[in-house]
This record gives C-alpha cells, structure tokens and sequence, in this order.
C-alpha cells in the first residue's frame, strides 16, 4: 500500500489490488472509488491473504466513470487472471465487439477490460503470461503500461509498455514495476528503464526483457540519487507545502556540478555536436502548463543571452500546425515527468523533421530523457502534489543554464559574464528562502479572500508568465476563476473584467534599469484602481513607489531582472496554497487531475 501511497499524485479516482498466493487457483482482489483510503478501510473489513505475487493501480478515469465496477484490476479467465493499465487502448471499441461476438461478457466501460479478456484467450490457448502479452500488444493501438498477474504462474508479474511510463526497481530477493521510482523507492534505489514496445516478467529471482517479437534485452541499471525520506512529507501538513519550502533546494541542486574539469558548463547526458549548435538559427521550447511557463521565462534570458530567436509552443499543438522546423532549429523540451504525452510526440515529429532536441526533465530514464539526443535534469527531486512548484523554479533554472551553456559555446558572452552570469544564479536559492521566511502576510490575506469568485494577475516581460503561474496556480488548487494577463494588454480589453473590489495581483518590474517598465505597468495599477480593484503588489525590496499604488505589498529580494520570476512567484505559490487549504481543498490531489498527462 506503501507504494500505492506515493503513486497516488498520477491519479485518485479509484484504486484497487490484486493479490496472488501460490495454493489459490484465483486471484484476490479488492477495489473502490475514490481515494485510497476507501480502498483502505475496504482492506481493513476484508484483508487479502499474504501473496507471493501482487498489483496494485490508482485510477485516472478515461473511459468509464471513477465507479467500483470501472476501478482496476479488471479479472479475467474466470477470475484467475488479474490486469490493471494506464493509457488508453485506442482500438478497444473494435476489440471489444470481436470478444463480445465470441461470447465474452463485459463487467465495466473499461478499455482496460478489453486487454484482460484478450491475454485471458491466449493463455487459455496455452501461451505462458510474458507470450499471450506479448501477442496481445501487437494488436492494440494507443497508449498504454498493462501489468497482469495468473494464478497459475503464482511468482510472476508481467509488463508491457507503449508511449506511457513503466520502471523495473532490482530488488534482493524481490523485484518491483511501477510508472514511477518513487513507488518502490523504500524497497531499492536500483532501477532498469523499460523502453518502447518491450514486455518484462519478473520474478522473485530474476527480471527479463524482451521486445513484442520475443528477443531478449540487455540493459544497465541505474542508480537513483534520492531516498525514501525524500518522497515524504517531512514534518509538513501537505506535500505541496514540503515541495514549496524544498524550492531553495532544488535550484541549488540544479546549478550543482555544472562545471567541468576546463571550466565549461556541461549537460547531464546524450550529444549535440558542437557545430551543430553553433549552426542553430532557432529555438522552439515546446512544454504544456506550468512546464510552458518556464520555456516562456527562459525564452526572454536565451534571446538576451545568445541573441537566438525562441518561440515557446503548447506540445499538444506543435505538430499539428505544420511547425517550420529543420535542421537548424533546436528544440528544448521541457516535462516534469518526461512521460507527458503531448510533448513526448512533439519531440519525436521534431526529430523527423532533423531537428536535434535537448531535454529538460526531473525523472531518470523517463521517455523524453532516453529519446532527446541530449538531457537536462533538474534535480528538484520526487514532486508528489499533483500542482507544480519546485519543478517550476528547476525548470527555469534549467532554461537559464542552457542560455548560458549556448551562450558560452557560441561565443555571445566573454568568459566573465559567464561566470558573474553563473554566481548571481547562486545566489538566488538563498533569496529564495528568505522569500519563505517572510511568507505569513501572503498567507493572512488568503485566509481572507476563501470567498472570493475571480482573482486576476498582471505582469510584463518576464512577469507575464509569473502572472499566468499565479493564475494557473489558483485554478488547480483553489477552483476559482483566474486569468493571468500581459499588463500592456490591459487598456485592449481585459480591463472591462475590473468592477468594484476586484482583487488584482500585479507582479511589478525592478525600477532599477535604463529600460525599466516599472512605470508604465505602475500606470496600470492605476487604472485597474481608478475602476474599485482591490490591488496586491509584489515588488523588489526597497521600491518605495510600490506601496503607494497598492492595498498591500509583498516584498521580494532584489536579483537581476531576468532571474526575479524566482522570488516572484513564490508569493503567488503561496497565496494559492493557503486560499484553497481556507477553503477546505485537498492541495496535493485536486479534483479531475493527474500529476502526469500520459495521454494525449
């Protein structure tokens, strides 16, 4: 349950397991709707038997309500055999009328059902559980891990995998699969990565692989650089509260070790020919949510830096828009997870297209780190509430080192900007936490405002994603109306939004600076103003101007203007965590989420 537990972020609309014992010619199975502490209480009424072999899923419904009936496992081969399966089985409805019209009776709405009573057939037929699985993933279509267990193969658990994650974790004497490390990460930090189209058995003595046709594969472990500890909640009431005070951390850890023996900033992995590089004359950072806010920070410090064209686009659109994509344009992919399916495709279009990709992402082994020809971690560790935070920060972090790094290889800064570029960066994680100490202000007004209906946030240049975090933020955890707007935008329409008590927050510029917009988005606050909003500066330390145009300040450290999206969005993090947690909200799972977005 331990590792159900910690899987719970990717989905929470039902969970259940199944069990395998060796004197038993069925398998045990409990499940329920909900969360998994109804599965919980339904295994503390009715306990399973101790099992040799086992399987376990938290649910994000796709086909089918979050009901009991729809809730994995699905059984199959009169309760012998046990199935659960993230993705979706594009091709089920097809299926499904081919077994109907064999006499097979359906028990739920799920494509996941489908793919049970098909291994059931094949094993029926004679094949052992790695065969029939493999026969069977030959003829679905989709998106999709399935793992299944046979009472007849009591010591035996069999994976497969297409387009959506599944890691081996190398146990003594016992051997794990799960969509993530962090499910068995109590049990050992040794993993394999599973790669496209390949089916695993394991056993307690032993894990193989192989490809759909049969070919066995070899593969070198990993070994994964965090604990148990760290997937907890360490003290805190939520892992989002955690994950938020993690968030000097995981910048820190970012920027740690970036320098190689000749002074030079290095990747973590996979090539780019340096003259490839030098030869790019655009860059397209494709990312969905919270990931395309940080492509977006990022865009602004890359054009500054190394005088490159950047375009940010939403993954899920790339492709489909017949994008002018070569072999002279880079494309930066940016995912939590490394398993978001809209953008693991718009890396794979980008690369038929020539184009060479670079990675930035959490998770070791995920697909978008093995398929990228070159890879970026962030190193912000496990990120359990399903709303990111410190992945946020990471992932800007990471953009502003791949400027840097681009910067350095093509020659648009001189060796001591690189290294004053580098050690003002080092200093943000401190600034960060100083931002945190000071945080019970933004979260007094919160505890305030649990009634209110809309919340609107402004900002310019790199304020504006900030503004559309913030926005974003309140949205997933509080569920109210939120919109984050270009302040400049303002006066074109989005002011007639404005009426009496409005609440507006206003990320404001550094006025230091010959170009500093820090007057003309003041000019906005006015405006909003003069119309009855109720207006919620964050503003650098020592703006004396700040306070005259607001209800309330919220002060942030001074830090070069490119890298304040850092300290400026904490306190919106922040605002959003207390407004939702008055309200009652669950903020690390919210209602109709997933941590990973594994379909398109």
């Amino acid at each position: 349950m331990g590792g159900l537990a910690r899987l719970e972020y990717r989905g929470y609309d039902s969970a259940g397991l199944a069990v395998v014992t060796s004197d038993r010619d069925r398998v045990g199975m409990r499940k329920k709707a909900g969360k998994l502490v109804n599965l919980e209480k339904e295994l503390a009424g009715r306990p399973l038997e101790p099992a040799t072999a086992a399987i376990g899923h938290t649910r994000w419904a796709t086909h089918g309500a979050p009901t009991d009936a729809n809730a994995h496992p699905h059984l199959a081969a009169h309760g012998r055999l046990a199935i659960i399966h993230n993705g979706i089985i594009e091709n089920f409805s097809a299926l499904r009328a081919e077994l109907q019209s064999e006499g097979v009776e359906f028990l739920s709405e799920t494509d996941t059902e489908v793919a049970g009573h098909l291994l059931a057939r094949e094993v029926d037929r004679g094949e052992s559980l790695a065969d029939a699985m493999r026969i069977i993933t030959r003829r679905l279509e989709g998106a999709f891990t399935l793992l299944a267990v046979d009472a007849s193969e009591p010591r035996t658990v069999v994976g497969a995998r297409r387009n959506s994650p599944l890691v081996i974790g190398l146990g003594e004497g016992e051997n794990f699969l799960g969509s993530d490390v962090v499910a068995f990460i109590e049990h050992t930090r040794t993993a394999l990565e599973l790669h496209q189209d390949e089916v695993v058995e394991i056993t307690p003595e032993g894990v193989t692989i192989t490809d759909i046709a049969g070919h066995t594969v070899e593969r070198e472990p990993y070994h994964v650089d965090w604990d148990a500890t760290a997937a907890q909640k360490g003290g805190f009431p939520t892992f989002m509260e955690k994950e938020i005070h993690d968030q000097p951390t995981a910048v820190a850890d970012t920027l740690r070790g970036r320098i190689d023996e000749h002074g030079r900033l290095q990747l973590d992995g996979g090539m780019i020919h340096e003259n490839v590089l030098n030869s790019i004359d655009k860059i397209i950072v494709v990312a969905c949510g919270t990931a395309a806010y940080a492509g977006l920070v990022g865009r602004n410090a890359i054009e500054h830096w190394c005088r490159i064209p950047v375009e940010v686009e939403l993954a899920h659109e790339f492709r489909y828009r017949d994008p002018v994509v070569g072999v002279k344009t880079l494309v930066v992919a940016i995912s939590q997870s490394g398993e978001t399916m809209d953008t693991i495709m718009a890396v794979r279009h980008a690369q038929q297209q020539g184009a060479p990709v670079i990675a930035i992402v959490n998770s070791q082994g995920s697909t978008i780190a093995r398929e990228a020809d070159a890879v970026l971690y962030t190193r912000a560790g496990p990120e359990i509430a399903v709303a990111s935070t410190k992945a946020f920060l990471a992932q800007i972090t990471a953009m502003f080192l791949l400027g840097i790094y681009l910067a350095e290889l093509r020659g648009n800064k001189f060796p001591d900007e690189i290294e004053s570029l580098l050690d003002q960066l080092e200093e943000i994680p401190a600034k960060i936490q100083r931002v945190l100490d000071a945080s019970e202000p933004v979260r007094a007004l919160a505890r305030t405002m649990a009634d209110e209906r809309t919340v609107l946030f402004l900002g310019r240049h790199v304020g504006y994603p900030v503004a559309m975090e913030g926005a974003l933020k309140l949205k997933e955890l509080a569920y109210i109306h939120a919109e984050g707007f270009p302040a400049g935008e303002l006066k074109h329409g989005p002011i007639a939004l404005i009426e009496e008590g409005q609440p507006v927050f206003i990320v404001l510029p550094s006025p230091r600076g010959r170009e500093s917009l820090h007057s003309k988005v003041i000019s906005n606050v006015q405006e909003v103003r003069a119309r009855g909003a109720r207006t919620f500066v964050i503003a650098e330390e020592g703006d004396t101007e700040a306070a005259n145009h607001a209800e309330q300040v919220f002060y942030v450290p001074a830090a070069p203007v490119l890298m304040t999206p850092l300290l400026s969005v904490v306190p919106l993090q922040l605002f959003a965590l207390e407004l939702a947690t008055a309200k009652g909200y669950d903020v690390d799972q919210p209602r109709n989420l997933a941590k990973s977005v594994t379909v398109e």
